[in-house]
């Protein structure tokens, strides 16, 4: 399913995601992503889906949440890999400019040096990238990426792209416990300094991670990085991301796809879970029904129970050292 939503965004308010990419294409592996190992790392870019297939998707699940009242402030593309992989996104953008919503995407950048990728992420109203290390040890060590890319290259076409692009730019720096980040936050807040930037936010992992040694980074590592990053760029330029996003969740029409389509790209906690069912007029069996066809797994992180689509690059997680479980 591509398109999903409206979900909660700290970001973006109520956004409707678009999700180009099959799962788990991607540049990156990063050790806390929320979906799990990448399970095929490339940078080549391709076609996934055609643009008509995407923009028809993606109107008719707007059609869906007006008719049900509900509120979109964006259209986000934030798939199950790196969106720029998409040879269409450009394609897509300009299809999708017909609905009249504004449009974002957060992406890990990692290809941003490709004069047709820029061409792309500028068709956009809001770009995240991601900044989660900018010394080539650590950078390969939290993002994993593929063995062709370079952090330097990577780093000068974000500063290429933000002098050329005129809508709103973020950055996002993930911190994780039981990394030393050493005079990183100075080399990083240095080069975010570089580039025209509406916000810098610092984030920690808030869903089950990749990897089972992810924990949350302490306070007094983020406020050193707040700190950092305040006095180089401005306290107004640094925001935290470190909270619940909430459980507005929204309904549109069909329970099961809507909890699919959703838990692809956005592992729900319990209590989320429950609303959206309230909303959905539907009683908890509907979850243990997709438990036992082996539709969603359960997972557990930082107390919290999260809910998500089976897919492969979860499937190992229960092997590694996490809670989780999967029933058939």
């Amino acid at each position: 399913m591509i398109a999903f939503g409206p979900v909660p965004s700290r970001r973006l308010g109520k956004s409707l995601g678009i999700n180009n990419i099959p799962a788990k294409i991607c540049s990156y592996s990063c050790v806390y992503c929320q979906l799990g190992k990448t399970t095929k790392t490339r940078i080549n870019r391709q076609t996934f889906y055609s643009p008509k297939r995407i923009f028809e998707e993606v109107e008719n699940k707007v059609d869906e949440a007006k008719a049900r009242h509900e509120e979109i402030d964006y259209l986000t593309f934030v798939p199950d890999g790196e969106p720029t992989l998409d040879i269409n996104l450009g394609k897509e953008i300009n299809l999708l400019r017909q609905i009249g919503i504004p449009i974002a995407a957060l992406t890990n950048a990692s290809i941003i040096w490709d004069s047709e990728v820029k061409d792309c992420l500028s068709k956009l109203d809001f770009v995240s990238l991601k900044v989660d290390a900018v010394s080539e040890n650590l950078w390969r060590r939290i993002n994993r990426p593929h063995r062709s890319l370079r952090v330097d290259e990577i780093l000068d076409g974000i500063v290429d792209f933000s002098r050329e692009f005129r809508g709103i730019i973020v950055t996002e720096t993930m911190l994780i416990d039981d990394v030393d980040y050493a005079e990183e936050f100075d080399g990083i807040a240095d080069f975010l300094a570089k580039i025209r930037l509406n916000k810098a936010y610092i984030a920690v992992p808030t869903r089950p991670p990749a990897e089972s040694w992810i924990k949350l980074a302490k306070e007094e590592l983020i406020n050193k990085a707040f700190q950092t990053f305040s006095e180089k760029l401005g306290q107004e330029k640094v925001e935290y991301l470190i909270g619940y996003e909430g459980n507005a969740f929204a309904f549109t029409g069909n329970v099961k796809e809507d909890l699919i389509s959703i838990t692809s790209v956005h592992p729900m906690r319990k209590e989320a879970v429950e609303e959206f069912l309230k909303k959905a007029e539907a009683d908890w069996s509907v979850v243990e029904e997709m438990l036992t066809e082996g539709k969603l797994i359960e997972l557990e992180y930082e107390k919290h129970r999260y809910y998500m689509r089976k897919i492969p690059s979860r499937m190992n997680l229960e092997f590694e050292g996490m809670d989780s479980r999967i029933l058939h």
